[in-house]
């Protein structure tokens, strides 16, 4: 089945979750959508749709709700819109203040004891252009939405301002000659600038939500140095090809994804995945474009472009997280399509009750007016949109893409963390963890090992090369090298014919006994180290899960000469994370398809008492499934066979270096292998769900407290408007506090940990 293809519409003229409603309605009601998302704080609608729709009868269904949509535009290309419309904004607020004051004024200085109004004519003409010139906005979105069957923000502002305004016409032209009538056009003008002011700052605000995006975006070079013939070409990116050869100089950004052909150097990655120190680069290594090359010269080839690299990834993949509606929203979608409604109605309540019990026309109609002001769903419709900008946004900054904002809302709810081992909490790539040599000497063993492994790829090998260059040992020249298939690997050193392999190999050679006991040889028994010791050693490290390779002699002596045991490493960071989520009483799991002897000695380094070892990748599926039984379950894997098992659980967290189809599997997923990520991805979800419950909470308490005391007449029409402005700018000042948010520091007052990280092998790499 195909899957249903995706428009990302930028959407213009919303000002509050009824018009995010609105927008919504309209595009499911066109043949062929299946869903429709509309996000206030970013202004993207976001659209799936299944066969052949048109897009024109998605910009129309919008157009006729009383907005504006458009095709194919990118987030820099909304990005300067916005920005234009708020330069816009601050040009209408700054006469709109500067009329509406010399009216404020007079009220501002009765408490303290000075009276004096301004002539009613020029009440008249300070408040005229504010109310429908300077104003004009707030009519023309009204009349949009009455058009469209609904209400929004805007009709309060417009009802409510008009008919402060109108009364105040009416009292000026019915007073008596020499009377100074009551007149209200400062409370239409101051009105109308607050709102105006309101809207200027939460656009400024809204912006910074973005900030995430924008830092990405700009780390896109423009211009790259194209390598031809020997020659240095500067080029535009869009001329490049896939293969084409680009020199990156020092300080300069990688304009592509590509691998490093000349040269070394240093990356800085940090916006990029989070890693705060500089990755070293030398041949053969994989650069991301967008990074930063540091102190050298590099000549690299082409591998990814444009849509392809992992850049671009990243932000599509924040994005569509930022665009994302949360669970939660649903409630709040609900409560807004009421809203407006339910306040007009409670406006001509207050109206009809004023004027039930005696009072004026003018009292029950200002009472009325302070209603309509007051109520104002924006702050509803961004208590959580913003806040998922920003708590996806600052966690891009730190390496934790979230995928999804569903992922971002359960995440704080996590009960059990399932982890896979290898590459997981384990660094995937094999060392010596034990070695033992006959004759007591481990360095001359290590030398003769690595003389025969020298120039192999075999992971082994490189595990033995690197323990030779830790010790700084001399390799001599082998002679005769040859592998042994299935077996390990021959060849001649200083006369002496030596192998380094399997047990099978050991069997071959005859030096392996019926019993499963090594043969005594003249050797084994002038050292400390009997055959029956080593073999003791071998079974012990075996039940651990280690790797064996045995060194033995072929001439002119047939003996063994001793046996390394190969282990995975834990990573950095392993035991810090397990430690955090222990401290959060969040149970972790260890599930993985190694032995059971590996599997246990992981499990006891980092203190994981649930451990499920040689899982078949279905069956690691059904364990999440049964655990899920019992609470809310993350999973942590990085490669294919994690991929059921990601799906399965309530929230799939991806290691960054993993495999594609984890990735895609997982709601979250981590740009660099660093397990202190995991408890730091549930952290700034329960930091970005404690701020939509915040922001909730002030919304709706501005409204439950504000209407009541309006329709009561405890406020003026001024003080709720600015009660009204401030309510949106203090949830997204709030949703903002979120960008403070760093992940949990290593912990500096325990050096054995990392200690341990470092050195601690744990099992089978396999």
């Amino acid at each position: 089945m195909p899957s249903p293809a995706t428009f990302d519409l930028p959407i213009t003229g919303m000002t509050c979750a009824s018009c995010a409603g609105r927008v919504e309605r309209a595009l499911r009601k066109v043949p062929g959508v299946q869903v429709a998302t509309v996000n206030l704080a970013n202004e993207r609608a976001h659209v799936e749709v299944s066969g052949q729709v048109d897009p024109a009868l998605l910009l129309a269904a919008v157009d006729k709700a009383g907005y504006s949509a458009s095709l194919d535009q990118d987030s820099a290309t909304q990005h300067a819109d916005q920005r234009k419309r708020h330069n816009t904004e601050r040009w209408q607020l700054i006469p709109a203040v500067v009329l509406a004051l010399p009216l404020v004024v007079p009220m501002l200085l009765q408490p303290l004891g000075v009276h004096g109004m301004l002539p009613a004519w020029l009440q008249f003409a300070l408040a005229t252009p504010v109310q429908f010139l300077l104003g004009a906005r707030f009519y023309v979105a009204a009349w949009k939405a009455v058009r469209g069957g609904a209400g929004n923000m805007d009709l309060l502002v417009a009802l409510g301002t008009s008919a402060g305004y109108g009364l105040s016409v009416y009292q000026w032209l019915s007073a008596a000659p020499g009377t100074m009538p009551h007149l209200y056009f400062e409370a239409s003008a101051v009105v109308i600038a607050l709102v105006l002011l309101g809207k200027y700052l939460e656009s400024n605000a809204k912006r910074q939500t973005a900030s995430a995006i924008r830092a990405l975006e700009a780390l896109r070079p423009e211009r790259a140095i194209k390598w031809v013939d020997g020659q240095e070409v500067e080029v535009a990116i869009s001329a490049l090809s896939v293969g084409d050869c680009v020199v990156v100089k020092p300080g300069e950004r990688f304009p592509v994804d590509g691998e490093v052909l000349e040269g070394q150097s240093h990356a800085d990655e940090a916006l990029i995945s989070g890693e705060s120190l500089p990755v070293p680069k030398q041949p053969g290594d994989r650069v991301t474009g967008g990074a930063i090359n540091g102190e050298g010269r590099l000549l690299i080839s082409t591998r990814a472009l444009g849509a392809e690299t992992v850049l671009a990834r990243i932000i599509r993949l924040v994005e569509a997280a930022q665009s994302a509606k949360a669970p939660i929203q649903k409630l709040v979608d609900k409560v807004s399509r009421v809203f407006v409604p339910v306040v007009l109605l409670i406006a001509v309540a207050t109206l009809a009750g004023w004027l039930m019990v005696g009072a004026s026309l003018e009292t029950a109609l200002i009472n009325a007016v302070t209603v309509l002001v007051i109520a104002c769903p924006c702050a509803l419709g961004l208590a959580t949109p913003t806040a998922i900008m920003a708590g996806t946004g600052v966690a891009a900054r730190h390496g934790i893409l979230i995928k999804d904002a569903e992922a971002l809302e359960r995440a704080h709810e996590v009960t059990t963390v399932v982890f896979d081992k290898t590459g997981t909490l384990t660094s995937g790539t094999p060392r010596i963890a034990h070695m033992a040599a006959l004759d007591g000497d481990e360095n001359a063993l290590l030398q003769q090992a690595g003389a025969l492994q020298r120039g192999s790829e075999h992971p082994l090998a490189k595990a033995v090369l690197d323990a030779t260059t830790e010790r700084d040992l001399n390799l001599e020249a082998v002679s005769n090298s040859h592998a042994l298939a299935g077996r390990g690997i021959a060849g001649t050193l200083q006369g002496r014919e030596l192998a380094l392999g399997n047990r099978r190999l050991l069997e071959e050679s005859g030096l392996l006994q019926k019993s499963g006991l090594l043969q005594e040889s003249g050797l084994l028994q002038e050292s400390g180290l009997t055959g029956d010791a080593l073999h003791g050693r071998a079974q012990a490290w075996e039940a651990e899960g280690r790797t064996l390779s045995w060194l033995i002699e072929l001439s002119p002596q047939r003996q063994v000469l001793g046996l390394f045991a190969f282990g995975d490493t834990l990573k950095p960071g392993a035991f810090e994370a397990i430690a955090q989520l222990n401290a959060r009483h969040i149970s972790s799991h260890l599930l993985t398809g190694d032995n059971r002897g590996s599997a246990r000695v992981v499990a006891e380094a980092l203190g994981i008492s649930d451990v499920h070892a040689e899982v078949l990748p279905a069956e690691k599926a059904a364990i999440v499934v049964a655990l899920k039984k019992t609470g809310v379950v993350a999973m942590v894997g990085d490669g294919i066979n994690d991929a059921p098992a990601l799906a399965a659980a309530d929230i799939g967290i991806a290691m960054g270096g993993g495999t594609d189809v984890a990735m895609h599997a997982a709601g979250i997923t981590l740009m660099r292998g660093d397990p202190r990520l995991i408890p730091a991805a549930l952290d700034i979800s329960r930091k970005t769900y404690a701020k939509i419950r915040q922001n909730l909470f002030w919304a709706l308490v501005y409204n439950l407290i504000g209407i009541p005391l309006a329709a009561f007449g405890l406020l003026n029409p001024v003080l709720a408007g600015a009660a009204m402005a401030l309510s949106s700018v203090s949830v997204v000042s709030n949703a903002l506090l979120l960008k403070t948010w760093t992940p949990k520091d290593e912990p500096e007052d325990k050096p054995e940990h990392k200690t341990k990280d470092k050195t601690k092998d744990t099992g089978d790499a396999s």
